[in-house]
């Protein structure tokens, strides 16, 4: 009987060990988000220079998708289709909580900075709330800083 298990757990692959890992990360990176824009420190405006700013619009569509707008012309930057860029939803469902609980709609734009020293802002005008990219690692960082880059289309 150890053997059969040994082989049906062989033959399950390494599928949902990915999914356990990525949702482990997900929620561990919403805790960071959720404790580090309490308790940080000052914005980085108060210690490096401004780069680049976007404000953009994060809406979601019936059918999973996530749509990025350019604000204020309105303008598509992405759409992440539904069951994609995990790190972007998490950040965005934390940054979309704290606005219900200021009873702030969907309307304000948010904005997204990169700073002198590298770091990479996102920031909610609407409630004060702000997070620090660079924190997530390299490929969560890049998910976002993509956003400053692409054109609209």
């Amino acid at each position: 009987m150890a053997e059969s298990q040994a082989a049906a757990t062989s033959r399950m692959g390494l599928g949902p060990w990915v999914a356990v890992a990525g949702a482990l990360l997900l929620v561990a990176a919403v805790a960071y988000y959720h404790q580090s824009s309490r308790d940080s420190e000052a914005h980085p405006a108060e210690w490096s220079d401004l780069k680049y700013s976007r404000e953009l619009l994060f809406l979601d569509r019936s059918d999973g998708a996530v749509v990025i707008l350019d604000y204020p012309g309105g303008e598509t930057v992405d759409v992440l289709s539904p069951g994609t860029h995990g790190f972007v939803r998490g950040v965005m469902r934390g940054m979309a909580r704290e606005r219900r609980s200021k009873k702030v709609g969907t309307e304000p734009p948010y904005r997204l900075s990169s700073w002198s020293d590298g770091r990479l802002t996102l920031d909610d005008p609407s409630t004060g709330r702000w997070v620090e990219l660079v924190a997530f690692g390299p490929d969560n960082f890049q998910a976002f800083a993509q956003l400053l880059d692409r054109s609209p289309e």
